[in-house]
Parts: structure tokens; sequence; C-alpha cells
């Protein structure tokens, strides 16, 4: 089993977790897809940078041959004052939202920006620009046009737009505004589609069976913003951050942004200690600025065994119909479930009936009780923890005389397996009229 863990003690940001992600990949592959994706005036560069003597990668985004002072998203309140904050903007260059400081991802808490620049911010694009720039805001549904607009997979695309789905929710939420008058910074929206779409592809270039993360650093203080003074993390990075294990930290500035977050809470399987595993490479996405301890995110890629806890949830059913239970066991695959099935049972009253069980992985436990409970007409259900001993998987294609078939391989503890995938024999036997037996027998010889 495949398995990516991210250590998050310093936080998370888009443009560190698209860096540390590019290591453990064919890096110039990947710069490539970037370039294709149809992005208009993005480039995005793969820098060294050392941090307390580890070298890694730091992402620098550029849109139209400027490089941004966030990567993250630009909210802003549809409040009748804006305009008159944008020109606050254009003097002190303060955000007028309390997260969009992604690249630099590390702001002290009186927030004078130490940005990703090579030159100090004060100021290398005059007034009149930058004040252009913070006059022209997209809706949610504009960032959905350019995602679904992309030269990119299905996957990326989509999972892009639930991640940025997720930080127009938490938007939403911490300034209590419906999700359709977010709006986001033009400049800095491209900027943050790079990271997010970035990530989106990495992930999917890596192919991952599982994806861990460490406990997530927050940092701590207070960030100034054209609102006022604001708590770290800022409020749609706490609401982003329910349910996640983090913690302050030793770090006085904001560590964890909103689309570093929403990334996250997207792609993580499990927040916990690094499991055990087999680290093949390990990628390091470096942050701008300098702290005592390495401003980094680090990406472990290796090889775990199957073998761990997993949770069966059992109840009995006997006043339900098979149309029914059998929905919910679609519905319970559909979510994740590693296994669902049903036993029949003679119950009270000599009533026959079914047992319906469910096996998952822990983490998914509240999920699976949620469905079962929605679609199964039971009042409770039992919970059992066992220790499961597994074969590691792996899945070849093999060229055949009926075109590329795909072969499911099975080892550990001394067996070695291998078998051809039922949908592929199943389409060829019915572009072929012939049965699977038949199909299987001529593949083998």
């Amino acid at each position: 089993m495949k398995v990516l863990y991210l250590e998050c003690k310093m936080g998370a940001a888009g443009d560190m977790l698209m860096a540390a992600l590019s290591e453990l990949t064919d890096q110039k592959a990947f710069l490539e897809k970037m370039k294709g994706l149809g992005l208009e005036g993005l480039e995005i560069q793969a820098e060294p940078s050392v941090k307390c003597g580890i070298h890694g990668t730091h992402m620098k985004v550029t849109v139209s041959g400027e490089e941004e002072t966030s990567e993250d998203v630009h909210a802003h309140e549809h409040h009748h004052d804006h305009e008159h904050e944008h020109d606050h903007h254009d003097h002190d260059h303060e955000h007028t939202y309390e997260h969009h400081h992604e690249h630099e991802h590390h702001h002290d808490h009186d927030h004078e920006h130490e940005h990703h620049h090579d030159h100090d911010h004060e100021h290398h694009h005059d007034h009149d620009h930058d004040h252009h720039h913070h006059h022209v805001h997209r809706h949610m549904s504009d960032i959905e046009t350019i995602i679904n607009g992309l030269h990119a997979s299905e996957q990326v695309r989509s999972n892009a737009l639930a991640v940025y789905r997720l930080i127009a929710e938490a938007e939403s939420h911490a300034h209590d505004m419906p999700v359709e008058e977010i709006h986001f910074h033009e400049v800095g929206t491209m900027d943050a589609i790079a990271d997010v779409v970035g990530v989106c592809t990495l992930m999917e270039m890596i192919g991952a069976d599982r994806i861990y993360a460490s406990p997530v650093a927050t940092g701590s203080g207070m960030v100034r913003c054209a609102h006022g003074i604001l708590p770290v993390p800022a409020p749609a990075t706490a609401y982003l951050l329910q349910g996640i294990p983090s913690y302050a930290g030793i770090v006085e500035g904001e560590l964890c942004t909103p689309t570093g977050a929403a990334l996250l809470k997207h792609f993580v399987t499990s927040f916990e200690k690094q499991p055990v595993m087999r680290t093949e490479k390990i990628g390091y996405g470096m942050g701008f600025k300098d702290f005592p301890a390495a401003n980094c995110v680090r990406a472990f890629l290796g090889e775990a065994e199957e073998d761990g806890e997993v949770v069966e949830l059992v109840c009995n059913i006997d006043d339900q119909s098979a149309e029914e239970i059998g929905f919910a066991v679609d519905e319970l695959f559909a979510a994740g479930a590693l296994d669902v099935y049903c036993t029949p049972v003679n119950m009270k009253k000599n009533r026959p009936g079914i047992v319906f069980t469910c096996m998952c992985r822990n983490d998914q436990k509240e999920t699976m009780l949620r469905l079962m409970f929605k679609h199964l007409a039971t009042l409770g259900i039992r919970e059992y923890t066992c220790r499961r001993h597994s074969l590691s998987r792996s899945l070849e294609t093999v060229e055949t005389e009926f075109g590329p078939v795909r072969i499911k391989k099975s080892e550990g503890y001394g067996a070695v397996r291998a078998k051809y995938e039922y949908e592929d024999l199943a389409e060829i036997a019915r572009r072929e009229n012939l049965s699977v037996a038949a199909v299987r027998a001529r593949l083998k010889k």
C-alpha cells in the first residue's frame, strides 16, 4: 500500500505543500503540466531553498510577471465600505482579509509583510497598478468557471473545486455572509488557483492509497488586517481545522493558512503520528521566512503493510425490504467501506432476518455509522475492533490479444497471488460475445 505522510510541525500553506509534493515525483513533468493548464500569465518556478541547513524547494508563483504577496485566497466582504478599504490598501498594503499571506506563511503578529519577495515590500508596484488589482474581484461561480476550463484531468478539476468550496464555506461562516457574496481578489485568485490545482495535480501524479498528516501547528498571536487585529489562527482557518488535531506551537505568527487547511481537510485520511512505513522519498517544501526551526512542510512517501485495526459495525434487521438493504450496501461501499455483507439468520418470533455487517477503518467509523442509521431500520449498532492481517497489493496492466487488461497482484507472509481484474474480463466477454471463463482461459494461454 502506497502511503503519503505530511509533517506539519510548521503549519501548512498551499505553496509549501506543492513544493514538498513536487520533490516526490517528476518535478519537471509537473511544471510542464502546470504550464499547460491554460491559466494566462501564470508561471511557476521551483527554486532551491535552504532552511536551518536543510535543502528543499520553494515554489515561486508569478502572475503576469508579478510575484504575489500571498498564495492564499483574498476573499473580500461584500460591505458597502470596501471601496474605502481599497484606498487604505494602497497605502499600507494590508490585506482586506485576515489570511492572505500564504507564500510567506509565517507573518509576525504585527503583520509587517515580510513576504516572499527578494526585495522589501515598500513598493515594487506603483499605487495605480496595485489599486487596479484590488478593484477586480471574482465570485465563487467565477472560480468554478476558471477551474472547469483548465486543461487538467476530471479528477484534478473535481478536487480543486472541492477545496475551493471548503474555503468559501469557511469564509461564509466566519463572516456571516452567503457563499455567493464572497469575493476573491483577481491576481491573488490566479495565484491561489495555481497552488490548489498544483497540489491536486501532484496528488494525482503520486497516487497514494492513503494520506496521513501530523497534527497541525497553527502559530499564535495576532494578525493585522484592514478590519482590525484578529487572532491566529484566523477565523476561516479555525473553522476549517475543526475536527483536525492542531496546536499553537512555538512560533508567534500565522503558520497555517486557509488554503493549507482546506487542502489538508480534503485530502488527508487521518491526522496522527507517522505510521510504520518503508520510506522511499522525502520532500521538503520551504516557506519564505526564517525561524529558529526549519520553516518547511515535510512529505514522506513509501510503502506500508495493510495490517492494522479495522472496525466491524453490526446490526440485526428483520423488517426492511431487500431493495432498501441493497441500496444501503451500495451507499456504504461508495463511501469507502472495506467490506459490507449480510448473513441470513432466524430472529425472535421465528422471523427470518439478516445480520448486516460493515467493515471499515477506524477513521471512517463515524461516516459509516451515520449512513447505517440513515438507510437501515435499526435502533442500535454493535461495534467490534479487530486486528487485520492482509497481503500487500498492486495493480499492473498487460497487453493481450483483447487489448490492455489489468492484473491484481498480492503478496506477503510467503504467499504470492495474481488474478485478472474481473471488470476487464466482463467487458471483454460482452464485447467478444464470450463467457468470462472462456476469456480467462484464452488469457492464460
